[in-house]
């Protein structure tokens, strides 16, 4: 691509996402009428995209909050990607330091949730680790196994409120109850049968869950979970995780 050509399509872009003046050779074409109603429509899609990447957020502010909010991130973050299902990657951050949120501090949580549900769903598809695999090795071999978490495993530790549960609740279009208690909690999320499936998750798995991804041995591995939250019977943590798929065949 010629450095004219790039010039003009970078701002062409600016200029349909109202990024500051129009650069001179494109000031005649912005004025014109026909131009307002295509920029209309581009970021009216952008929007009606970010609302689809991200329903659990918008039915807990209401439509009207979130296209306002939209705006402002489609505005300043343009897309950058083909697939418009990946749109809106940063836009948890985006929440995390939009002052109109700060009432809501669980809200970049559940974006991040959001999120993850996308990732999970369009992850690509492997093998779960069956226990018996485990169950036939011995203990050596086991306590150097590195367990590899399944590419549509998403997982987080929410220390400061409750946004997992609250967004299990209203992804799921159900009321919140009234007695929601307003603790730390972790998520995890894993996919069965083209299915998204959503459970909690314990601190111990969430320590557990990083330290095999960074590539730790089990042994290791459970070891930095004990220590993180020795209340917490490792264990049944991995018992845990192993019935939910978490895990991929090595």
């Amino acid at each position: 691509m010629s450095a004219p050509l790039k010039q003009f399509q970078d701002d062409f872009i600016r200029a349909l996402y109202g990024e500051g003046d129009a650069s001179p050779h494109l000031a005649e074409l912005s004025a014109q009428p026909g131009f307002a109603v295509y920029r209309n429509t581009v970021i009216k899609g952008c929007i009606d995209t970010l609302a689809a990447n991200f329903p659990t957020v918008q039915r807990l502010v209401s439509e009207q909050w979130f296209r306002s909010a939209a705006l402002l991130y489609v505005r300043a973050t343009p897309p950058r990607v083909v697939s418009m299902m990946d749109y809106g990657e940063d836009f948890p951050q985006f929440l995390a330091q939009f002052p109109p949120a700060a009432e809501l501090p669980y809200l970049a949580g559940v974006a991040r949730l959001d999120r993850f549900w996308i990732e999970s769903h369009a992850a690509s598809d492997d093998t779960r680790l069956d226990a018996a695999v485990l169950g036939a090795l011995a203990p050596q071999a086991l306590a150097q196994t590195v367990l590899r978490p399944r590419a549509s495993t998403r997982w987080q530790w929410f220390a400061e409120n409750p946004a997992y549960p609250i967004w299990s609740v209203n992804r799921a279009q159900q009321e919140m109850p009234g007695d929601l208690a307003w603790k730390a909690e972790g998520a995890l999320l894993t996919r069965r049968d083209g299915v998204v499936c959503w459970q909690p998750l314990d601190f111990a798995g969430c320590v557990l869950l990083d330290a095999c991804a960074a590539g730790l041995p089990l042994e290791a591995a459970a070891s930095r979970a004990a220590q993180a939250d020795p209340a917490q019977d490792v264990a049944r943590t991995l018992a845990h995780l192993m019935t939910a798929g978490a895990f991929a065949t090595t």
